[in-house]
């Protein structure tokens, strides 16, 4: 998995030998499918993918996860995104995602591109700047993880770091109506520090709170809360979610460690 990433961040060059090409823009190195034909026929003939992938990894590290993206850039980033779901051929995502079966979702994701507005504002707060957010399957439960840093250890960050942890628990089920829709119903949130000045404090136990249940959200099967699996392989998964809406793209990792 880590060789994969490392030829999606280090790869520069396509092989334009084949017969098919898609069009590129030679400005942003951003590739573009014509058509849904052409997009099936290039995702079968051509490494389209991993291309799009590269350019989606330069956009990320480039404007911070979209957290300093221009509107250019998320234009960018969406054609991208548009692309690579045109690509999808997994069509089961939700498998497994009850419990009862081997999940393909299963395991640690990092995000590296967000346009939902409930997770880019948290960028905007003056005293914590958000650090890594994952999302965590384990079947049937899904918990968002997010590390906040002191803004100031944002803006100067060189030296010991201070981490707050925040863990969102969410249990999930299968939607009927779409083989690759989660649904999600809201748990409980717990907040733990992990650092204080390069010194790990893990051991504290959390701080935590169960969610109350609003009427007609209980139910993960057909509640208002669901995403919807749009691409995946074994390095990237692109969801969209229902309201507040935005998409996520993450990367598969090993662990959530510091």
């Amino acid at each position: 998995m880590k060789s994969r990433l490392s030829a999606l961040l280090l790869g520069l060059f396509v092989d334009t030998s084949v017969s098919f090409v898609p069009r590129i823009d030679p400005r942003r190195s951003v590739t573009y499918l014509e058509s849904n034909e052409d997009a099936i026929l290039e995702c079968k003939t051509f490494d389209t993918q991993e291309l799009l992938k590269q350019n989606l990894l330069r956009l990320a590290a480039s404007y911070d996860r979209g957290f300093g993206a221009s509107n250019k850039a998320r234009e960018e980033a969406n054609q991208i995104i548009q692309d690579l779901e045109r690509c999808n051929t997994e069509q089961q995502a939700s498998r497994g995602m009850d419990g009862t079966g081997r999940s393909p979702l299963r395991g640690t994701w990092r995000m590296i591109w967000t346009t939902a507005s409930d997770v880019l504002i948290l960028a905007a707060s003056p005293v914590a700047a958000p650090g890594a957010i994952y999302q965590v399957f384990e079947p049937p439960l899904v918990t968002n993880v997010i590390d906040f840093l002191p803004r100031v250890q944002a803006i100067f960050p060189i030296g010991p770091s201070t981490v707050l942890r925040a863990n969102v628990q969410t249990r999930a089920a299968i939607r009927p109506e779409n083989s690759n829709r989660v649904g999600l119903v809201f748990e409980k949130v717990n907040f733990q520090p992990l650092q204080l000045f390069g010194q790990s404090i893990d051991v504290f136990p959390p701080l935590g709170f169960d969610l109350p249940k609003l009427p007609g959200t209980s139910d993960a099967s057909s509640g208002p809360g669901y995403f919807v699996v749009t691409y995946l392989d074994a390095d990237l998964l692109i969801i969209r979610q229902n309201a507040p809406g935005g998409l996520f793209a993450l990367i598969k990792v090993d662990s959530t460690d510091v």
